[in-house]
């Protein structure tokens, strides 16, 4: 068995702790580290087996080295801040430990989806002999590796995709996040863009929308806009033409958006109050309910998909795979709710598919750039069934 160091725990911490610590074939030794080691504790407490917490700065990289020095995992899981991808990257470096993560690298100062920064680990990760594993949660993620099995078992050739995310449940908030606010308003309030005929298309935040029935849910209104997957699948997804990525929203959660916008905050730039210098999205996150608190209350679904087009046999063909969680299902297993639990228990697939030598390569990789089929059949073991739907 692997000793793992999760590293983050808020309501996806919570899962891939739980859901790690019952893959007993595969984690042995359990540490879940945090800045406020308290919340390690409760979730510690949740887990019928002993596991170790520890107090962590992730934005300190001689920290994260020196608790790999202590603990000596073979893994670091890294579902803390998008910011401190770099600063965890360097000490697995330095420590030559294997690295996964759910979320690309953005800078503090810029809201900016790009996967260059981690990229540019590759030949370093490489030389060192090590792995690391981008974007295993599930958009990204499960969308990606529902790319590639379709590639794989569908299409001798994808020409679109439209990537849709839909949750349908409530949380009895009048506003709240599913995750963390701050990187939860970042991504929504940037530009969106989309990739079409060998280039990328901008378009402003939240403009572009349609109606889509989803399966389990019904009709609801889906906006597109730029998410880090669309990135790395146009690298590695062979004839793709477009590829698109949707988000549903109620209109009482945009009329709190724009309301915040208009006031100013949503900004990411400090401003002088009080004779302070703040960050009105900061404040902002402060204020709003905690995501992992959200799970007691939430009913209704998720339904998050990859609608694909394409040939197969010289005939046109499309198909749509999706997954629907449900939230008080999750709450009932792992005190989460859908959103933190379909981000969870895949970091916890990427990572035991590495641990078990499944998944093995030096450098840094995208989860479509390995074999889908071993990723697709955990899906189904861990409590995430996914569905083929042939639309032609």
């Amino acid at each position: 068995m692997k000793k793992v160091l999760i590293i983050g725990a808020g309501g996806v911490g919570s899962v891939v702790a739980q859901k790690c610590a019952a893959n007993t074939e595969v984690f042995g030794e359990i540490c879940l580290a945090s800045r406020t080691v308290s919340k390690c504790e409760n979730i510690a407490r949740l887990i019928d087996r002993p596991i170790q917490t520890a107090s962590l700065d992730a934005d300190n990289t001689k920290e994260v080295v020196e608790l790999i020095n202590k603990f000596k995992p073979d893994m670091v899981i890294n579902v803390a801040l998008p910011y401190q991808d770099l600063s965890i990257m360097d000490a697995c470096l330095e420590t030559g430990v294997h690295y996964l993560d759910t979320a690309n690298y953005e800078k503090p100062a810029e809201a900016k989806f790009c996967y260059k920064w981690q990229w540019d680990y590759r030949e370093r990760f490489k030389e060192k002999g090590i792995m690391a594993l981008l974007g295993s949660g599930f958009d990204p993620g499960v969308t990606n590796i529902f790319c590639a099995y379709a590639a794989k078992h569908y299409f001798d050739e994808i020409h679109t995709i439209d990537i849709m995310d839909c949750n349908a449940g409530s949380h009895g908030k009048a506003f709240a996040t599913n995750f963390n606010p701050e990187i939860n308003i970042r991504e929504i309030t940037q530009r969106g863009k989309y990739w079409e005929e060998g280039k990328w298309h901008e378009t402003d935040p939240l403009s572009r929308h349609k109606t889509f029935n989803f399966p389990e849910i019904g009709e609801r209104e889906m906006y597109l806009m730029y998410h880090e997957e669309l990135e790395s699948l146009v690298k590695n997804i062979k004839g793709l033409k477009r590829i698109r990525f949707w988000m549903t929203f109620g209109e009482e959660y945009l009329t709190h958006l724009r309301v915040l916008e208009n006031v100013g905050m949503t900004r990411i730039d400090s401003v002088a109050y009080d004779g302070k210098n703040i960050v009105p999205l900061k404040f902002l996150k402060a204020l709003l309910p905690e995501p992992s608190s959200l799970g007691e209350n939430y009913t209704g679904k998720t339904n998050i998909g990859c609608m694909m087009k394409g040939t197969s046999g010289g005939e046109d063909k499309e198909i749509y795979i999706y997954n629907v969680c449900d939230h008080a299902k999750c709450y009932s297993e792992v005190k989460s709710q859908a959103i933190s639990y379909t981000t969870g228990v895949p970091a916890m697939i990427g990572a035991a598919l590495m641990m078990r030598g499944i998944w093995t390569a030096q450098g840094v990789f995208n989860v479509e750039e390995f074999d889908p089929d071993p990723f697709m059949k955990e899906l189904n073991k861990h409590g995430l069934p996914w569905t083929v739907k042939t639309i032609k």
